[in-house]
């Protein structure tokens, strides 16, 4: 069996077309997903009566349903449930003429809320509680611990993480041409269908997730090494009184400073 050179050129060319709707299906669900994904796993921790229970149930039910499952329902499903809202307002809207993407939005979205919300939850645990207390015996307001002290923290501890649902969630972005929305992977099937060129097609995607998805680590390193930065104290070299010994000292409160955490003076 050879490969098609010639061919795998041109794949790859129509491929890397489609790689800004992987990234747009990638990301733009998982911002819309941070903020809520946080406020379940803080009202699950703090054990928010009623709330906690109804996050625990969603949670149960996202990550205990494959997500191809979920892919189908909503493309099958929503678009009827929404036709016969719209039409029994009598409106007179196209529900079958909306862009697919949007439904993938939204499943990602779903999914992606209930899996960040246990990556915050655990990621909240290492934080010591004694810390939130602390910050509350002098006077912040809940907001301003959270935002100060406990999210600096926990955001360290999340972000392999973070990394590793971001990579998963870029990997499950190949499911979207199920609702036929065009991505790398819809690409390269249609055109491999064209020629029965299966092989280069899907050796061609192949790499492209892989680049992809090594780039998304390096960016989570490089984040995670910024975020850390509190943790490191910095030996810096002064005079000692009598001008001849030099000092050594850690500057790590300057660090939990510009890191937000702490106020130094």
């Amino acid at each position: 069996m050879t490969i098609d050179l010639p061919y795998v050129q041109e794949i790859l060319i129509l491929v890397l077309k489609g790689i800004p709707t992987t990234l747009r299906l990638t990301f733009i669900p998982l911002l819309i997903a941070l903020p809520f994904a946080f406020l379940i796993a803080v009202a699950r921790q703090r054990n928010v009566k009623g709330l906690a229970r109804l996050s625990q149930i969603y949670v149960s039910f996202i990550r205990g349903t494959p997500l191809i499952v979920q892919i189908l329902v909503m493309y099958s499903l929503f678009p009827s449930l929404l036709n016969a809202l719209v039409k029994s307002r009598g409106l007179d809207y196209d529900v079958f003429g909306i862009n697919p993407i949007y439904y993938a939005y939204i499943v990602f979205t779903l999914n992606t809320v209930a899996i960040l919300s246990e990556v915050f939850r655990s990621a909240l645990e290492t934080v010591d509680k004694r810390q939130l207390e602390a910050a509350l015996s002098i006077g912040l307001l809940p907001i301003q611990a959270y935002r100060r002290i406990v999210i600096p923290q926990a955001l360290v501890a999340a972000t392999p993480n973070l990394c590793n649902s971001t990579v998963n969630l870029l990997k499950s972005t190949s499911l979207a041409f199920l609702m036929s929305v065009q991505d790398i992977t819809a690409i390269a099937k249609t055109e491999a269908a064209f020629g029965y060129n299966y092989l280069e097609s899907y050796l061609v995607i192949f790499i492209v997730y892989i680049v992809l998805c090594s780039l998304v680590q390096v960016v989570f390193q490089l984040l995670e090494q910024r975020l850390s930065l509190y943790k490191r104290g910095r030996k810096i070299t002064v005079k000692s009184e009598n001008d001849k010994q030099p000092e050594y000292f850690e500057d790590a409160r300057k660090e939990r400073y510009h890191a937000g955490i702490e106020e130094y003076s």
